[in-house]
């Protein structure tokens, strides 16, 4: 009875949302989206990626608007130029250099865009600022290190982490993060000690739920689990935003910033939890379960034939992606879109449009990205109420630091 009262409600608050209107800012995030899709570009390069566009996008509008402080441009305001020509130029010229090979879905996206905003020379202005800004963006990220070699060699003891195959992005332990002093700034304490009783709840949780073979975990968990894969993470964030920045209505400088911010957010998650799970190794469920008569733990009996329901990562256990990153997204779009209910919202799978998840607020959202590693069976539960700190903690960072209010 209670889940068809949400249900009524969920539909009621849809019917009856504000009118939505959409800016150059959410277009271009959605056209991002798109071309790094139509790219095959997904996780830590993605990520990266889509903070260049955003911080791009926010620093041409407030060369031209200065509501908030800008990341990296240095050059003289420009208030005589069209904010909305400098964002689209600022957009496009980052694009074309991270995905060449789109250009020609880039630049169609981008003559629409241009074809809206009237012609003269605030146009033609706000066009060679945003091609300077997209320039300034590029050199600062050019020794980012996101592209050096691989060189993570795996090790074989009990409680740390053993790879199946390749590492994914290990070299991102070293890279440069968007607005912090260094990718370890708030690399959290270590995982819990495995003779531990919360290690000993954790490892039985996961292994209840989290397996092939479960009984416990229900249908709505499984569909939850099938839709959240990492390639779902960041888009679902980046359109949640979209909707929820279209019915508030927020100005152009606003939305440039909230969509920075959030990406920011996002790449340095990329960049802490690599940092992180590189340095602590911990193993993964299917590691710790298949062996757990070697942990020293009395409270963990082995299953040598467990699988997980999930594929598992190819990087280690702690922290969580799906955790820190929801933590991220939370500490940035709350204080925009508030903590409680908001008007009905959709997030879409990048691969199956079809497939589709609901939810009336964020922390919702956010709770269920996070559980559905437990229900995937590839994380424990303290590893995600960490990392959603670790989130939070660099969000607030962010906040205070980058795209701050002019004074």
């Amino acid at each position: 009875m209670k889940r068809v009262a949400l249900s009524v409600i969920a539909i009621l608050m849809t019917l009856y949302a504000p009118a939505v209107h959409a800016d150059v800012v959410t277009d271009w995030n959605h056209h991002t989206i798109e071309a790094l899709k139509a790219a095959g570009t997904v996780g830590n390069p993605w990520s990266r990626s889509m903070a260049m566009v955003h911080v791009a996008m926010s620093d041409a509008v407030n060369s031209v608007q200065p509501k908030y402080t800008r990341y990296v441009t240095t050059a003289p305001l420009a208030p005589k130029a069209s904010a909305e020509a400098a964002a689209v130029s600022a957009a496009r010229h980052i694009l074309i250099q991270v995905v060449p090979a789109q250009k020609s879905k880039i630049d169609e996206a981008y003559a629409d865009s241009l074809s809206k905003i009237a012609d003269g020379a605030a146009k033609t202005d706000g066009i060679a600022l945003g091609e300077q800004v997209a320039a300034l963006v590029q050199s600062d990220r050019a020794a980012d290190l996101t592209n050096v070699p691989e060189t993570y060699r795996p090790l074989t003891t009990p409680g740390v982490w053993v790879p199946t195959q390749p590492p994914l992005f290990s070299q991102y332990a070293q890279a440069k993060p968007w607005g912090m002093k260094s990718a370890d700034q708030f690399r959290p304490g270590p995982p819990p000690s495995l003779t531990s009783a919360l290690y000993a709840r954790d490892y039985n949780e996961t292994k209840d739920l989290g397996g092939t073979k479960s009984t416990k975990r229900t249908q709505q968990q499984t569909d939850a689990v099938r839709f959240w894969s990492q390639l779902n993470f960041g888009p679902s964030w980046n359109e949640a935003a979209r909707q929820l920045s279209a019915r508030k209505g927020l100005n152009l400088a606003d939305s440039a910033r909230v969509f920075a911010l959030l990406n920011m957010g996002i790449a340095n998650t990329f960049i802490t939890d690599w940092d992180a799970k590189f340095h602590y190794n911990f193993w993964r469920p299917v590691t710790a379960i298949r062996n757990g008569d070697q942990d020293g733990n009395d409270a963990t009996e082995r299953d040598a034939g467990w699988t997980p329901f999930n594929t598992t990562p190819m990087h280690p256990e702690y922290p969580s992606q799906a955790a820190i990153q929801a933590g991220v997204a939370l500490g940035v779009l709350d204080p925009v879109f508030g903590t409680g209910a908001v008007p009905a919202f959709t997030v879409t799978d990048q691969v199956d449009a079809r497939l589709q998840r609901q939810f009336t607020s964020l922390a919702q959202m956010g709770e269920e990205q996070s559980m559905v590693r437990i229900w995937g069976g590839i994380h424990f539960r303290n590893t995600l109420e960490i990392s959603e700190q670790m989130g939070r903690k660099l969000a607030a960072h962010l906040l205070t630091t980058c795209m701050t209010p002019v004074r």
